[in-house]
């Protein structure tokens, strides 16, 4: 008997028992379906991982940051000019980009900052960063450019969710109480930033900027006793929006982009003789010499070398975190979580495959004659085993093709209920479920094994019929 007859044989055989076939591949769809879904879940996740290392730099960025967790923010003695506190200076970064195997060093200046637009105030991060900086962020912009360096006027990079920290100035309701944004363009509108934050609020949002400010419930320093003129505001529009919606949550959703130069120069200017805002000072409250940065972004020129530099560093007594040993723990922690959610989608595949193993061995029951007479004819016990096999391959493949064409249905779900809701943060592009190709071919591979597997010993049982009983029953 060649692959034909077997093969016509066996697809006859499950025509003829169209509801018991249907059922059993029904079995075989819900598991499939389940253990597909529930991979794709943790791939979702993971997927959205490497998008995000991608986006911070990529397997050879490194970041650097203080040994002292307040070494740039504190205020405390221990933060003197002679203190031993690990900062980050223009010195570090000369040390570092002549080191092997470093590719780029870029500096990082964080602080708070105020925006006003109108009757509208928003507290934001202001994120400064040199032009090498901003482009190793691959900001994907939806409208504008990057900031231009050395043109004394401050340009900014506005996250697509800014627009949900601006509050009326008055009730201080905002788009979380409201459900609505402000009447305002940030890709065309002006609007004047404000650094000095404490000044500003310690006035309780006096719009009168023109008065001397009255200062007398703020801090002692010697340097706020000289604060006697007007709070410094600048005029600022933007440079680019970042692209993607309100619902469109990322790592850079609220954050504020602008040229590490320019605002320095302003800082200096506006802060002469003062503390700049997040830089340390003095126990007598005056500004430490030098200017000092939040963190560095260092980019080494292969994987490989991103230990090696990561650890000299280290060794300078800073804090050091790279991608790659983000995403090693990362990987780690989500193989968990895939065997975990696989394992319970296999449990419905199971259940699948006994209900394969009671198909084929009622069919073994109902053909015992006819397994007789094949074997009065001559018909070999391999290929009555086979004949088995091949009919349980079947609803393993149907159930398969049938399961896996409901994942998609049910990914897409998942993924159009995520994205609406916003309860998920998915990213730019993000999903919460991701089927790949390999996962498909698998889950059918995987399914056909299942009901080879479970035909396996009802085709044994065949091979045992003797077949003078098998022709005598009726």
């Amino acid at each position: 008997m060649n692959w034909n007859d077997l093969l016509r044989m066996s697809i006859n055989s499950l025509r003829r028992r169209k509801l018991r076939t249907f059922l059993t591949v029904l079995g075989v769809l819900i598991g499939t379906a389940s253990i597909v879904v529930m991979i794709s879940l943790g791939l979702g996740m993971q997927q959205s991982m490497y998008k995000e290392v991608e986006r911070s730099g990529g397997l050879t960025s490194i970041k650097v940051r203080t040994s002292e967790s307040d070494g740039i923010y504190d205020d405390t003695s221990k933060n003197t000019q002679d203190s031993k506190v690990k900062r980050i200076d223009d010195k570090l970064i000369s040390e570092i980009q002549k080191m092997d195997h470093v590719k780029m060093v870029s500096p990082t200046y964080e602080i708070s900052a105020i925006l006003l637009k109108g009757s509208y105030i928003a507290n934001i991060q202001l994120k400064a960063m040199n032009q090498e900086g901003l482009m190793a962020q691959n900001l994907e912009l939806g409208s504008g450019t990057l900031p231009k360096s050395g043109s004394g006027q401050l340009s900014l990079i506005f996250g697509n969710g800014v627009l949900t920290d601006f509050n009326e100035k008055g009730s201080g309701r905002g788009y979380y109480d409201t459900g609505k944004v402000p009447d305002i363009d940030l890709t065309k509108d002006s609007m004047f930033l404000i650094t000095d934050t404490e000044h500003y609020n310690s006035d309780q949002g006096n719009a009168v900027f023109g008065g001397t400010g009255d200062n007398s419930s703020g801090s002692k320093d010697a340097s706020d006793t000289k604060q006697a003129k007007p709070i410094q505001k600048y005029v600022v529009r933007a440079s680019g929006v970042i692209k993607g919606g309100l619902e469109d949550y990322n790592e850079n959703y609220d954050t504020v982009f602008c040229d590490l130069d320019t605002l320095k120069m302003l800082l200096k200017k506006e802060y002469a003789g003062k503390v700049i805002p997040g830089q340390p000072k003095t126990k007598a409250g005056k500004p430490v010499k030098g200017f000092y940065y939040t963190s560095l972004q260092v980019k080494a020129d292969d994987m490989d070398h991103v230990n090696g530099i990561a650890d000299t560093i280290r060794n300078m007594g800073y804090e050091v975190e790279t991608n790659a040993e983000y995403l090693k723990s990362m990987q780690s922690q989500f193989a968990v979580v895939q065997a975990v959610l696989g394992g319970i989608g296999a449990v419905s595949l199971l259940v699948a495959a006994i209900g394969i193993a009671n198909t084929m061995m009622m069919s073994i029951y109902e053909r015992t004659k006819e397994i007789g007479v094949m074997k009065v004819l001559g018909c070999s016990l391999r290929n009555i085993q086979q004949m088995f096999l091949l009919e349980a391959a079947f609803i393993g493949l149907l159930g398969g093709i049938a399961g896996n064409i409901l994942s998609f249905l049910m990914s897409t779900a998942i993924n159009f209920i995520a994205k609406s809701s916003g309860s998920i943060s998915l990213g730019e592009g993000g999903s919460i479920s991701y089927i790949p190709w390999w996962l498909v071919l698998m889950s059918l591979g995987f399914a056909m094994l299942v009901g080879v597997l479970a035909g396996y010993f009802p085709a044994k049982r065949a091979m045992r019929l003797s077949p003078l009983a098998a022709i005598r029953n009726e």
